[in-house]
């Protein structure tokens, strides 16, 4: 069984995964407004979610 000689840096291991993020999976476009947002968050640009705009200000 082959094993390393030596552990594998930090900078080593990062610089062979950079390219694992390239395509951006976890961004949609907002139904509202039509910029592009986080899946499963509030959109920064208009500030619906769901089809409700939640970043109205709620009184307790």
């Amino acid at each position: 069984m082959a094993v390393p000689a030596r552990k594998t840096s930090k900078a080593k291991k990062a610089k062979r995964r950079t390219h694992y993020k390239l395509s951006v999976p976890g961004m949609s476009t907002c139904a509202n407004c039509g910029e592009m947002k986080r899946s499963h968050h509030v959109c920064p640009a208009c500030g619906h979610y769901d089809g409700k705009d939640v970043n109205a200000s709620t009184e307790e």
